[in-house]
């Protein structure tokens, strides 16, 4: 199958720069339907280069390959939403969103198995350097191939609808768990009337680590209407396997509370990087108090 159209859904923060890869580094056209979409959207879609067809339909009428990068919350229901418009001939349908094997399983049902891709993204939105990982699974994953270039690197996982989305899972059951226990320990430590203490402590001991908590914590408000409903299909994933819940429970309790602060409003391009992380940390346990 020949790729020259790409229709991606939507062009957020990952979706915009991944639609950018793929005009930049292997020529495709990319679409997209941006109606009702905020003036961030608009604009991030704009400078990636995306061309607005002005609805699902045209979407589906015009794409070769149609990738669905979005909050988990809303996958399933975009999928089933645009089900309906991809026929025997009509375009592949990658599912890109960090679910469960289970939930991308009911997903794939909707589809014709010769139309579904299994996919999810690690790594930061393609910009250079080290490229982003698309792993892939599923009868039609080799399509995917056609998206490979020096940012975007495709791994295939096998014909196994849910191996890629299990891979999805692993990786951000250990990244995003890790910031959810920093964010949380550091504000427990403003709470328990020591994060000095703390910070001198760190400071000492792992001074790379802490490093990494100035780098990282404070965006995490930014990203945490996405990050707790990715939680809780991690907690699915684990429990289906017979592991325990418990920590990505509390990783969805800890970004549920970040998304309810103030700097929850921020994006990425006005997050201030100049506060502080202890003034971060001091919202945070405001918003426990509250």
């Amino acid at each position: 199958m020949t790729v020259k159209t790409v229709g991606i859904l939507s062009p957020g923060d990952m979706g915009h720069g991944v639609g950018r890869a793929l005009r930049e580094c292997n020529g495709l056209r990319i679409v997209t339907d941006l109606s009702g979409r905020s003036g961030r959207t608009r604009g991030l879609a704009e400078a990636a280069g995306f061309e607005d067809v002005g609805s699902l339909d045209a979407v589906a009428a015009e794409s070769d390959l149609v990738l669905s990068i979005m909050p988990p919350a809303a996958a399933e229901g975009f999928a089933a939403e645009l089900a309906g418009r991809i026929g025997a001939d009509g375009p592949v349908f990658a599912d890109m969103n960090a679910v469960a094997p289970e939930t991308v399983r009911r997903i794939a049902a909707r589809f014709p198995a010769e139309r579904f891709v299994d996919g999810g993204i690690v790594g930061p939105s393609p910009k250079g350097g080290k490229p982003t990982r698309f792993y892939v699974s599923g009868a039609s994953a080799a399509v995917m191939e056609a998206l490979a270039s020096d940012r975007i690197a495709v791994r295939p996982l096998g014909a196994e609808i849910g191996r890629a989305s299990a891979q999805k899972m692993l990786y951000s059951a250990l990244n995003k768990g890790y910031w959810a226990l920093q964010a949380a320990v550091l504000t427990a430590a403003e709470r328990a009337g020591l994060s000095e203490e703390l910070r001198a402590e760190l400071a000492f001991s792992q001074p790379e680590v802490l490093a990494r908590m100035e780098d990282r914590i404070g965006l995490l408000p930014a990203d945490a209407h996405r990050f707790h409903p990715e939680m809780v299909e991690v907690a699915s994933f684990f429990e289906s396997l017979g592991m325990t819940t418990g920590f990505h429970r509390g990783a969805e309790d800890l970004f549920r509370l970040l998304a309810r602060t103030p700097l929850a409003e921020e994006t990425k391009e006005t997050w201030d990087r100049s506060r502080p992380l202890r003034e971060s940390v001091r919202i945070f346990a405001d918003a426990v108090e509250e």
